[in-house]
């Protein structure tokens, strides 16, 4: 008896995960596809990087800036944009 009620407890313990993981996801509720977003987004970087090459020097001061700090990845493209943009 104690044996089969371990033996339940134990199979019922690996397979809510199972279970839990073959739910199916929520629908994505967005229109444009992932390629889409991804080709608005290296559009935006060029457009921002066009931009900001008319102000050498003051590109090259955020750009010291971002190694001090370590950002790397989006954040550090994101730092420039506001350094870029302050007065």
């Amino acid at each position: 008896m104690i044996r089969t009620q371990r033996f339940i407890a134990a199979t019922a313990f690996l397979l809510i995960p199972i279970v839990t993981s073959l739910t199916p996801a929520p629908a994505q509720s967005s229109s444009t596809t992932p390629t889409d977003s991804k080709r608005l987004t290296t559009q935006k970087l060029k457009e921002m990087r066009a931009k900001w090459k008319a102000n050498k020097p003051k590109l090259k001061a955020c750009r010291a800036e971002v190694r001090k700090k370590g950002l790397i990845g989006d954040d550090r493209w994101f730092f420039i944009e506001e350094c870029m943009d302050k007065a």
